[in-house]
């Protein structure tokens, strides 16, 4: 009996539907290609699930200095009017600018900004590839301008791959309209909402934060909450010694020393001249506790000016919105006040509070 025999031929899967990256097309490593699938699937079952998601899928080789997309979001091609084909060209010369943030070197509570216009990034784009290969992801926001005529922020977070054999990375990410939040920044900004010397709070948004706070103490989300009031001791000496630049370097300073001090939570402005303020969530205890941490950190501190040690000291008054039956937060200002003026009184170097 003659058996018929059958000759099994692998199928090769198929590219998905309006796909127009190269690597699946290309003469590429055969794990390379399924990542390519797996991730696209994966993808393309994110976005259909309903959350507004721009993901993509971009890839580079290390030869050439060109990045194309493997995947790109239907939301992200609609946004920016155009097709998956040409959405690299038109995303790359749609950018304004690129904001990248980070903490500074000398405070873990610094954030600084850095700003690239298109330009810039066009003059760097390798230097900038090598470095986000080197770390590993990608974390920046771009202001953006559409066809409409509009402009908005769009935060950009991926994580990079990389794929030695075949010489190619491949960036995983993600797209997220931030365009209130960074325009509420920018607002904030201009309304002189930071202080320019010390890049603190100013006075003027204490009102708002502290109306925050009563209603969130208010609706039950915390118990309560303290207001610091912080004074330098003899600031005026230091002026009159040392002059005016080396004060305002001091202040500088003692903004650093502060903010080091605090919790995520915590709030630190300044009300105006030497005097401070700051906010933190429990009762007078925390407030009390919170108030020693800074009062300790600024006496301990090694505060110098061109070589010159100036010594540092600060009073603090300490009142809990708790004390404050009607929850009036001018009197609740009052109260830490008063406190701060008996510190002052008693000797300065000293935190007053409690029943006080």
């Amino acid at each position: 009996m003659r058996t018929k025999k059958t000759t099994m031929i692998k199928q090769t899967k198929q590219p998905p539907a309006n796909y127009v990256g190269r690597i699946l097309y290309g003469n590429y490593a055969s794990a390379l290609k399924e990542r390519i699938h797996a991730i696209i699937a994966a993808t393309q079952a994110a976005e259909n699930c309903g959350v507004p998601l721009m993901p993509y899928l971009a890839a580079w080789h290390e030869d050439e200095n060109i990045i194309w997309y493997e995947y790109a979001a239907t939301s992200f091609v609609d946004l920016l009017d155009c097709t998956t084909v040409n959405i690299s060209r038109v995303f790359r010369e749609s950018i304004f600018d690129q904001r990248v943030y980070r903490y500074g070197e000398q405070s873990s509570s610094e954030v600084e900004e850095e700003v690239l216009t298109r330009r810039e990034l066009s003059g760097r784009r390798i230097d900038l590839r090598r470095k986000v290969q080197k770390k590993g992801e990608v974390e920046a926001i771009y202001q953006v301008g559409l066809p409409s005529g509009n402009v908005i922020w769009l935060k950009d977070q991926a994580r990079i791959e990389k794929h030695p054999e075949d010489k190619i990375s491949l960036s995983l990410g993600n797209l997220t309209d931030v365009t209130k939040e960074m325009e509420q920044k920018d607002l904030l900004e201009k309304i002189g909402y930071f202080d320019d010397l010390t890049g603190l709070p100013k006075r003027k948004i204490l009102e708002r934060i502290l109306e925050v706070k009563n209603g969130e103490h208010r609706r039950g989300y915390i118990k309560d909450f303290c207001f610091l009031m912080i004074d330098i001791d003899f600031f005026k000496s230091v002026n009159d010694t040392h002059g005016h630049q080396a004060g305002d370097s001091i202040l500088k300073e003692l903004a650093s020393v502060m903010l080091e001090s605090k919790r995520k939570e915590d709030e630190i402005g300044r009300y105006g001249g030497e005097e401070f303020y700051a906010i933190c969530q429990g009762d007078v205890h925390r407030g009390m506790d919170f108030a020693e941490r800074l009062r300790t950190n600024v006496s301990t501190h090694n505060f110098s000016y061109e070589n010159t040690h100036i010594p540092l000291t600060i009073s603090i008054g300490v009142a809990s919105a708790g004390e404050i039956p009607d929850r009036d937060m001018e009197k609740l200002i009052k109260k830490a006040d008063t406190r701060l003026y008996l510190a002052k009184q008693k000797g300065r170097n000293m935190i007053i509070g409690g029943n006080l």
